[in-house]
């Protein structure tokens, strides 16, 4: 080996490919092992939940390492994690009780014997990971850009049915309220619904995965006492996701609110002692008391009837992909207070007393031995905080 190739030191980009490599080869074998778990007292359930936790996990790594991954990369890493989703959902729909009359598609591999065992490189994950820089045609993870580029013609080919608009009339909200008596966490995949509606909820930690994309035409969370919602990894478009068209927040008390983003209006009334980070264009607050907001917001923030509101800015694990120098977090509007000093009713959080960086990216989502007050009393939210 020549003396330049001993002295080449392995770049972050080069790192997290090979990280992502990986990760994306043990969540697939996770996938192909489900058939292999037992649906008796909650075997598979369990596993799916973790291999949805390592997705949601991956896909802020992702955004995360938007200051070093190039554009392309970030949306062929994307690609690959909905890729991924969908391999989950097509594994979870085999375990489902199937109908009674049924429309099948007929396989061209069908009699090929062992060509069904062949790996389907349309179909995984880790084919559309993007080149590292060397030749790796022998490896189920090469790729080349051209290939990456191509993605959206060979989807023409691929079978569709599954992005048809359905008509299910499954109640998410009632499934989260029915969830498991020793459990707090939730995790609903709104991978049927058009929108996402949370309501009338207490003491629940409820993580929104990437296949809630396909329901972010609109959002609203009503009615929310001492819970945890996360709903940022569906809204992060380096991730994979879409953000919401428009959200509403009303009657949230002792809550932690990661909204996500939203490309238009965020409407927030009646929140008390609560703290909510939303990236979005416009933000309106109003009838809130003792609340801290960590924004990223296009115009400058309006607030009605309000008092005792703190502002921050919103941490760059959740604002990567936004410039620092636009955000108006601190230009607020206070449509109650006419006179020409400082209204009363809101202040800049101090940065000693702000969530720190490390927190919103390893605390909030959740960590071992962590249950859900122990999460709110470390960003400071309940009677011990």
């Amino acid at each position: 080996m020549s003396a330049q190739g001993a002295a080449h030191k392995e770049t972050p980009k080069e790192t997290f490919y090979r990280q992502f490599q990986g990760t994306v080869a043990n969540l697939q074998e996770q996938i192909n092992h489900l058939a292999n778990l037992s649906a008796v007292a909650g075997e598979r359930q369990d596993a799916i939940e973790h291999i949805l936790t390592g997705i949601s996990r991956l896909s802020n790594e992702v955004a995360d390492a938007a200051d070093y991954v190039p554009a392309y990369d970030q949306r062929t890493y994307s690609q690959a994690l909905k890729q991924l989703t969908d391999q989950l959902n097509e594994a979870q729909a085999k375990f489902a009780p199937k109908s009674r009359f049924q429309f099948k598609r007929r396989s061209p591999l069908a009699s090929g014997g062992d060509a069904a065992d062949k790996p389907d490189k349309k179909n995984d994950a880790r084919y559309m990971l993007p080149a590292g820089g060397q030749d790796r045609s022998s490896s189920p993870f090469s790729v080349t850009a051209a290939a990456a580029a191509g993605g959206s013609e060979s989807s023409e080919h691929r079978d569709n049915l599954g992005n048809l608009p359905s008509f299910s009339t499954k109640n998410y909200n009632e499934e989260i309220a029915k969830g498991p008596a020793d459990s707090r966490v939730r995790k609903p995949s709104f991978s049927t619904a058009r929108d996402i509606t949370l309501s009338d909820h207490e003491k629940l930690h409820i993580i929104l995965p990437l296949s809630a994309s396909r329901a972010t035409s609109a959002g609203a969370l009503t009615n929310m006492k001492g819970c945890i919602v996360d709903m940022s990894v569906p809204t992060r478009v380096c991730a994979g996701g879409a953000p919401f068209a428009s959200l509403a927040l009303k009657n949230i008390s002792g809550s932690l609110i990661v909204a996500g983003h939203v490309d238009g209006p965020v409407h927030i009334t009646g929140l008390r002692d609560s703290k909510v980070l939303v990236v979005a264009r416009q933000v309106r607050v109003h009838e809130c008391e003792n609340v801290d907001f960590y924004l990223y917001c296009a115009s400058r923030p309006i607030i009605e009837d309000c008092k005792g509101l703190r502002f921050a800015p919103a941490p760059k694990f959740h604002s990567a992909d936004k410039d620092e120098k636009t955000n108006m977090w601190d230009q607020v509007d206070d449509f109650k207070w006419l006179k020409a000093e400082h209204s009363p009713n809101w202040s800049v959080l101090p940065e000693e007393k702000r969530i720190a960086e490390d927190i919103w990216k390893d605390k909030v989502p959740g960590y071992p031995g962590a249950g859900l007050d122990d999460i709110l009393r470390t960003v400071g939210i309940g009677a011990e905080a």
